[in-house]
């Protein structure tokens, strides 16, 4: 088949089509995939002496022109003031649909013969029905706006608050920013000229990763040997409150809870962002940044500065930095804190949990396995490709897997929490409790969530894991070196007597499973469990054997019609994580709560704002639950001291599912 001539050999053929004979010349050009041949310059040559002479001066003004009028470079430079427009826009305040724009209200006044809407509100579309039913909601308090500062200024009006107890806000994974301070300049990728530069974080950090992965790649890796800084290389976590306010310009992480906790009164003088390099172990945190005697150092000066104790405010893996604080801070012994049995009730007010990965999350094996999770799984073709050779499947694993601190988050407690070949506490079951959202995220059913990663094999043949089974196999196919240092640093599974949790106050080993180690003793305490619920969360996974080419293992299946099973959760930490909190609401009944820890629970539907890309005042997706007008003023009353007047509300089916299992 006969394939069309080029562009510029079309328009010679246009432009006279005489110049050239009908035999010889036109079967070269129209032959499949052919080249010029060297002598083919002077047969066109002699043919363009055939063009008419408005032809000629039509190719010699083609070459004559300016850069401009190439559409290469038309496009490149639309996309750069694309991106421009997009900074611009997205950094200007602008008015919050629909209340801003669209008055409702107003609009109800063409509707004068039709006092009650609610008559013919099914005429109407669906979607302007639910418009109309937000528009006319009276604000509740705590579903108001989400603009900056207004939760705090309502606050401060309405109730009278002001600041009391000292706060210190733990980020989450990957929410720290790291600068390089190495000042080496020698090498294939000399540091000196990324001084104090966000390598990770910022638009830097994005720029690195374009331009020059390989060093950014060599910067932002761990030594496999020691978990530590490689040679000549050092990173460290940004401090002060700009270390997480904002991940990058325009990308605001905690900002939102700064704002509105400025305004009822605090300030450095009474408030920390202890933020920490999220990818060491978490002993190592002490061991190379001495992270928790600096934590507990400030506390300690705050109180005698204030007269106040403090609040622990952690969001996702950051809970779990909090919880190993207070078991390192009791530990006696080198690197341990000495504080004694006592400290955690005469320093902490209170610990809040927001979002909290306390029991792991699924999709951190994913991601250690193959370096894939649904964002990478849900792109089309292209994307993929494109994606596996700008940072592939292998260099990602590498990368994670020099990161001490995100095998932290393994899902813990194995077949009883997380269910087994059989069954799963979080198996979809079509009740009131189970959103249609977790119900449709999924193509087809499973016969359980226990099978976490059912693996289809070349032969025809599939085999299934639960999640412990899964963990045995990453671990097994990973490097020796990765292997020996999760298991010198973590555990996960669970302590079934007092006795071993009493064992346990000394092995750092269980301090990040709250299953395998008791709270603090520590009455006068209170514990506030804030978490999101009602946006499909990955549960469980479809692998298949990878090409050699890839050089891992096992991928998710691209072929399969459901390579990723949702469950119930915020979008990234599944609800069965938050397991643990009603676990220590049972209060001295359970064996982890020795002290009788007042516990309170605020489940958060997500209820996103469709015209919000951060989804709005209601959302209670997994990191932009912080600028939600809700947890907002649950923050904000727990630091005023007004903690009490919060009451315990429950969205899912968590609190049954708890009730069921024999923990």
């Amino acid at each position: 088949m006969s394939s069309s001539p080029s562009p510029r050999l079309r328009k010679y053929v246009s432009a006279d089509a005489n110049a050239f004979p009908t035999t010889g010349h036109s079967s070269a050009i129209e032959q499949r995939g052919r080249r010029l041949s060297l002598d083919e310059p002077r047969r066109v040559h002699h043919s363009l002496r055939h063009l008419s002479e408005d032809s000629k001066e039509g190719f010699v003004e083609k070459k004559a022109r300016k850069m401009y009028e190439y559409k290469r470079v038309m496009f490149a430079l639309g996309i750069i003031l694309g991106l421009v427009l997009t900074i611009v826009v997205s950094t200007t305040e602008t008015p919050s649909f629909p209340g801003d724009v669209v008055n409702f209200n107003t609009a109800a006044n063409f509707f004068e013969d039709w006092k009650d809407w609610s008559e013919w509100k099914d005429m109407l579309p669906l979607g302007l029905q639910s418009l109309l039913q937000e528009a006319e909601s009276p604000d509740d308090g705590l579903h108001g706006s989400a603009e900056s500062f207004s939760v705090g200024q309502r606050l401060a009006l309405t109730k009278n608050y002001t600041q009391k107890y000292n706060v210190v806000l733990v980020p989450g994974v990957i929410s720290t920013g790291l600068q390089s301070w190495s000042t080496t300049n020698t090498g294939s990728c000399p540091s000196i000229s990324h001084f104090r530069k966000r390598m990770w974080g910022s638009f830097y950090m994005l720029k690195m990763m374009i331009l020059d992965k390989t060093c950014w790649l060599k910067h932002i890796m761990l030594d496999e040997k020691t978990g530590l800084d490689p040679d000549s290389i050092k990173l460290r976590a940004a401090e002060g409150f700009e270390a997480a306010d904002f991940f990058m310009p325009g990308y605001w992480i905690w900002n939102k809870i700064l704002q509105n906790l400025a305004v009822i009164g605090y300030s450095p003088d009474n408030m920390v962002s202890a933020a920490y390099d999220w990818r060491l172990a978490y002993i190592d945190l002490e061991r190379r940044d001495r992270y928790f005697s600096k934590l507990k150092s400030q506390i300690e000066l705050t109180k005698s500065h204030t007269g106040e104790k403090s609040i622990l405010v952690g969001h996702s893996m950051g809970v779990q930095i909090i919880f190993y604080f207070m078991k390192w801070v009791e530990a006696n012994g080198k690197d341990f804190g000495n504080g004694g049995k006592t400290w955690v009730n005469d320093h902490i007010s209170a610990f809040i949990d927001i979002s909290g990965s306390s029991l792991g999350a699924p999709k951190t094996i994913s991601a250690l396995m193959s370096g894939e999770m649904k964002d990478t799984v849900q792109l089309n073709a292209l994307a993929v490709y494109g994606l596996e050779q700008f940072f592939s499947r292998k260099e990602r694993v590498d990368m994670l897997r020099t990161f001490g601190g995100i095998a932290g988050m393994f899902p813990k407690g194995g077949d009883l929490i997380w269910g087994n070949l059989t069954s799963a506490p979080d198996d979809p079951v079509i009740n009131e409790f189970e959103p249609r959202e977790i119900l449709d995220a999924n193509s087809t059913s499973r016969e359980s969530f226990g099978t976490f990663i059912k693996v289809n094999h070349k032969d025809g043949h599939t085999t299934s894991n639960t999640i412990d089974q899964a963990i045995d196999n990453l671990l097994s196919h990973a490097p020796d070196w990765y292997s020996k240092r999760v298991k010198e640093n973590y555990s996960w599974g669970i302590a079934h007597t007092t006795s071993e949790l009493k064992k346990n106050n000394q092995d750092y080993r269980k301090w990040s499973n709250p299953l395998e180690a008791e709270l603090p003793n520590a009455p006068d305490m209170k514990i506030y469990c804030f978490y999101g619920v009602g946006n499909p969360t990955e549960r469980a996974y479809t692998y298949t054997e990878a090409e050699k080419s890839v050089r891992l293992p096992f991928i998710i299946d691209p072929l399969s019609e459901t390579p990723v099973y949702f469950s119930d959760g915020d979008g990234t930490v599944s609800i069965l994580t938050h397991s643990i909190c009603h676990e220590w609401k049972k209060g001295t009944e359970s064996r982890f709560n020795p002290g009788g820890i007042e516990v309170k629970i605020v489940e958060i539907k997500h209820e996103p704002d469709r015209f919000d890309i951060r989804g709005g005042a209601k959302t209670a997706e997994h990191v932009d639950i912080l600028g939600s007008a809700e947890l907002n003023e649950l923050v904000l009353t727990v630091a005023s001291g007004r903690g009490d007047t919060i009451k315990d509300r429950y969205v899912s089916n968590l609190k049954q599912i708890v009730e069921g299992l024999d923990i």
